[in-house]
């Protein structure tokens, strides 16, 4: 070796042993526990088909949905309280089990409105044919509201929490309806938990003429906006 490598064989030797010990590795963060407060199969069949791993929850105690006056006349805040409420109620569940880690919870509430009148799930079948009735021919709108609360808990009695709730609309046309063709769709069962008295993803397609706008957002979770505000929910798509 001549004396210049020895040199500098040398130096980055001393360099090595002066050099700072490497910083300790950062703890990885706990793994987001995603939880789908709702037990509509829709939701859930819309965020499987995205891969993301999830848990359902509903209320032990069924949600409050019946709306004052004056919400009941503004239909985008009442979409908007109402899944904060469905969420907010499972929230409250889950800091009374003494949570502890990092969550994600996700609620949902999905309106049919025509002419700022909130078409809610049918009573009964008469209920149902008049909703119908009102939609045939006619252009309505349908609003989901998602609301996600973000709960993080090192130990159950240091939690911080804070939510975010986005509305999405779309624009669905029906043909015109005949009372048959009312009480043929009625006959196929798919009405009594739906708003609006219909599904779009169902037989109910056969009454729409044209949708303007995404159609998660008529079935009732706007995965795409979701999984665009919180990439960290993204999985590997699911194979469909």
């Amino acid at each position: 070796m001549t004396d210049e490598s020895a040199s500098s064989a040398s130096s980055a030797s001393t360099a090595a042993a002066s050099a700072p010990e490497a910083s300790a590795a950062v703890p990885a963060p706990p793994p987001l526990d995603i939880v789908l407060a709702s037990g509509s199969p829709r939701r859930r069949d819309l965020l499987e088909r995205e891969g993301v791993s999830f848990t359902v929850r509903t209320p032990a105690t069924p949600v409050d949905e019946s709306l004052e006056p004056d919400l009941a006349a503004d239909p985008d805040e009442a979409c908007k309280k109402l899944t904060e409420r469905k969420a907010g109620a499972v929230v409250q569940e889950i800091l009374a089990e003494d949570y502890t880690g990092l969550a994600a919870i996700i609620g949902a509430d999905t309106m049919v409105v025509l002419d700022n009148v909130i078409f809610g799930k049918p009573k009964s079948l008469s209920d149902a044919t008049h909703m119908l009735r009102q939609l045939s021919g006619r252009t309505h709108e349908v609003l989901t509201a998602v609301s996600v609360w973000m709960l993080a808990a090192p130990t159950a009695d240091n939690v911080s929490l804070g939510f975010r709730t986005f509305l999405e609309k779309s624009r669905v046309t029906f043909r015109k309806l005949s009372d048959d063709d009312i009480a043929a769709y009625l006959r196929c069962g798919e009405s009594f938990d739906k708003a609006g008295a219909y599904a779009a993803q169902g037989e109910g397609a056969k009454l729409i003429e044209r949708i303007d706008g995404d159609l998660s957002t008529v079935i009732g979770l706007p995965v795409e906006r979701l999984l665009r505000d919180f990439p960290d929910f993204k999985g590997e798509p699911a194979c469909v």
